[in-house]
């Protein structure tokens, strides 16, 4: 598109004022791109006031191009001075790329020739593109989605969260419910809004990293609890309570990340008492409820639909079902505390855009949605049997336990081995994989690989990424 945008711009500088461009088709023949290249070349175009585009007649050179200043070139001379930043930012908790590393791996797009066996968000091909842009259009059409929205969210799409997450006979209603900038401003705001800066707030061992970023950006203190393939231990939960008096409980009960353990039934009763007794707030980051697999079993209920007291603090996002940009999410939670979440956001945000509010409730309420997530279903369970697969024979004994839900898969490395250096390693191979590392709030007890299936293409991709790993294991190994 740059390359399109940039011969279109030099190509403008020779038309006169008012001269009309060739159509997109030609354009299309001529530079051999895609009609979406060509319309987002336009687009920067039409934005720098260089064309302008009159729909049913085509795009012109604008009259106001000839009359544009220049842009004056940069001075001559030395570099800026920067080196001031460096005590004007020292008051601060520390370098904040240092909290936000693991996060910007998370997100990191590699290379078309690198397979990605890291992102958390499944491959395009597996989401709904063509029903997305339709719901926003319809959401566009609506009256009043333009209007400002009420800063907790639209009436209806809170209870079509409160419906979805309690029941529709739960302890939860509309009224319990703030809808979120997706999964990670929910954890922002429910951080910011339940703990005061410097204290501890309790999490599972491992932990999903951009929880670790969340809790260490808002100045609190991190303290790890170990997870074991029933879920967090709840013995050791209550001794984290007694020891450190924290008031706050980060958990992801359904599919953990990393490990992909689901809570069972003993425990989940036994972190509701616990966090009752030590007057402590459960946040549920419930983020791969419609991640489950098309084989997996009957799902828990959410630990919210089981909580009349409000201990649990919900996080629901629709994000990684349906896509990155659908950035909206719900916290659900009752009493003083959803107060307090209400006021942190707004201070922070205002609200979330209507826009995107409109267009989630019409694609919730659409036929094709529950096709989706079937569809989303069987296809991550067939990436996951690939993977098991695969691993299974090309690096036997790493890979023990798992579930069939979630994206990811979590790998016990040999005592010795440096998981930073095997990642590095694959990356060199043509994979990328997450190390296990930052997963912990403290030392690791032991090294681990995190590898995620839903950002293949399909399931023989996920095969080739698990050979690329294996020949980057074998040159690393202790």
């Amino acid at each position: 598109m740059t390359e399109l945008a940039d011969s279109l711009r030099r190509e403008v500088e020779r038309y006169p004022e008012g001269r009309k461009l060739p159509s997109s088709r030609a354009l299309m023949e001529r530079h051999q791109v895609s009609p979406v290249t060509v319309s987002r070349a336009i687009a920067v175009l039409v934005a720098e006031g260089l064309v302008v585009s009159r729909p049913g007649a085509g795009v012109f050179r604008a009259a106001a191009f000839a009359a544009a200043p220049a842009v004056p070139a940069a001075p001559a001379g030395r570099p800026g001075d920067l080196s001031w930043q460096e005590i004007a930012l020292s008051a601060d908790s520390g370098p904040r790329d240092l909290l936000a590393a693991p996060v910007f791996a998370t997100l990191r797009v590699p290379p078309p020739d690198v397979i990605d066996l890291n992102s958390g968000y499944p491959h395009a091909s597996m989401l709904p593109e063509r029903l997305l842009a339709a719901v926003l259009g319809r959401a566009g059409r609506r009256p009043g989605a333009w209007d400002r929205p009420p800063t907790d969210g639209l009436t209806e799409l809170r209870g079509w969260f409160a419906r979805d997450i309690g029941g529709h006979a739960g302890p939860i209603g509309a009224g319990d419910v703030l809808i979120t900038s997706g999964g990670q401003g929910g954890l922002t705001v429910a951080m910011r809004s339940l703990a005061a800066p410097g204290s501890p707030v309790l999490v599972e061992s491992p932990t999903y990293s951009g929880i670790l970023a969340v809790i260490r950006a808002a100045g609190l203190r991190p303290v790890p609890v170990p997870v074991d393939a029933d879920g967090v231990r709840t013995d050791l939960l209550a001794d984290a309570f007694a020891a450190t008096r924290a008031r706050v409980f980060v958990c992801q009960p359904l599919f953990q990340n990393p490990t992909g353990a689901v809570l069972s039934p003993e425990r989940r009763a036994e972190v509701l008492r616990i966090a009752r007794a030590a007057g402590a707030f459960v946040v549920e980051d419930d983020f791969a409820r419609l991640l489950v697999h098309a084989d997996a079993p009957a799902l828990p209920r959410p630990l919210a639909a089981d909580d009349q007291d409000g201990v649990v603090v919900h996080l629901r996002s629709l994000t990684k079902a349906a896509s990155p940009n659908l950035r909206v999410g719900a916290l659900t939670a009752r009493g003083p505390a959803l107060a307090r979440l209400r006021a942190t956001q707004v201070v922070d945000s205002f609200f979330v855009p209507r826009p995107l509010q409109e267009a989630t409730l019409e694609l919730v309420a659409d036929p094709a949605w529950a096709r989706h997530l079937r569809t989303l279903g069987a296809e991550l369970r067939d990436r996951r049997t690939a993977a098991v697969a695969a691993l299974h024979r090309e690096l036997p004994g790493l890979l023990t336990t798992h579930r069939p839900g979630g994206y990811h898969l979590w790998l016990r490395l040999p005592d010795g081995t440096d998981d930073s250096a095997l990642a590095a390693a694959a990356r060199r191979a043509g994979v990328q994989i997450t190390p296990g590392r930052p997963y912990h709030a403290a030392e690791p007890p032991a090294p681990h690989l995190r590898l995620s299936y839903a950002a293949a293409e399909s399931p023989a991709q996920v095969v080739d990424g698990i050979h690329r790993l294996r020949t980057a294991y074998e040159n690393t190994a202790p």
